[in-house]
């Protein structure tokens, strides 16, 4: 909800109160003036929280070409979530085989595939999440190498020492604060930082600080921030490499979804507390 300079590139890119609340969303057109769209085709992209919506730029709506996979994978895996998850990770971290790889938020819409993607490298791959049942899904489902629950860990310093010993070469970052914190102290050198999110700050009135900075100068480590909407124009590529790994089965994805317009609030709100187990769906109108 509140506007901050340089994050988008939309001039209306803040929330105003009593309009409706927009995000990514999976949709049907019904009627279009637009030459490349028409009634029947099916669309991702900012939609509205809404069962009927008039998009007067549809510009930013990406047809959806491939139905053979579920269409509520296009707010996730073949959606935002997933070309974050591919950009973040391939073209900012610049992976190797046999790198260690560390991920928070590991079981949400974006960790999950990371660690997927580590995996199909060739990487030692560790995530953290916030309960035992996700840190279940990420060893026995998805494949990390291990996994904690950050809640149980009352040393994240030592934690890291535990699970890497000889450090950490990529770091996915999705909660800030204390956690990015411990992982500065435990990089390797010439390590890389995606920087994703921090969803460990967002809703403090004071953000919390980081006292470990320097190590990105001892260790020459690079800390990248980024957002997906710069990179759009790689979709139709990330599209290539995604759909063989889902067809084939080699990439799974977890999603939880929440039925009527009435359950969107509560599992909003449920994000920040954890309790989505997966990709965050809301089922507005089948």
């Amino acid at each position: 909800m509140e506007r901050i300079e340089g994050y988008s590139s939309q001039p209306n890119s803040s929330f105003t109160p009593g309009s409706p609340i927009y995000g990514y969303g999976v949709a049907k057109v019904l009627d279009s003036g637009h030459p490349d769209l028409k009634a029947g085709d099916l669309v991702w992209g900012t939609t509205y929280w809404e069962e009927y919506s008039r998009i007067p730029a549809p510009e930013g709506l990406i047809k959806i070409h491939h139905t053979d996979v579920p269409l509520s994978y296009y707010t996730g895996i073949l959606g935002m979530p997933g070309l974050t998850a591919y950009v973040g990770f391939y073209e900012i971290c610049s992976p190797k085989k046999g790198e260690h790889v560390f991920i928070s938020a590991a079981a949400g819409a974006v960790g999950q595939l990371v660690g997927q993607f580590a995996k199909l490298m060739g990487c030692y791959v560790v995530g953290s999440a916030g309960s035992k049942e996700k840190v279940d899904l990420l060893k026995n489902k998805l494949g990390f190498d291990e996994a904690f629950n950050y809640k149980e860990e009352a040393d994240l310093n030592a934690s890291f020492k535990r699970y890497f010993p000889e450090g950490i070469d990529i770091y996915f970052e999705n909660v800030g604060g204390k956690m990015l914190d411990a992982v500065l102290l435990n990089m390797r050198a010439h390590g890389r930082i995606a920087a994703c999110g921090m969803i460990s700050q967002y809703n403090l009135d004071h953000a919390e600080g980081v006292t470990n900075l320097m190590h990105l100068v001892y260790k020459r480590i690079r800390l990248h921030g980024f957002s997906v909407s710069d990179h759009y124009h790689l979709h139709p590529k990330f599209m290539q490499f995604m759909l063989p790994y889902i067809r084939q089965g080699k990439i799974v994805y977890v999603e939880d979804i929440v039925e009527g317009l009435e359950s969107g609030p509560r599992a909003l709100v449920g994000l920040f507390k954890g309790l989505n187990f997966g990709k965050q769906v809301v089922d507005i109108s089948a």
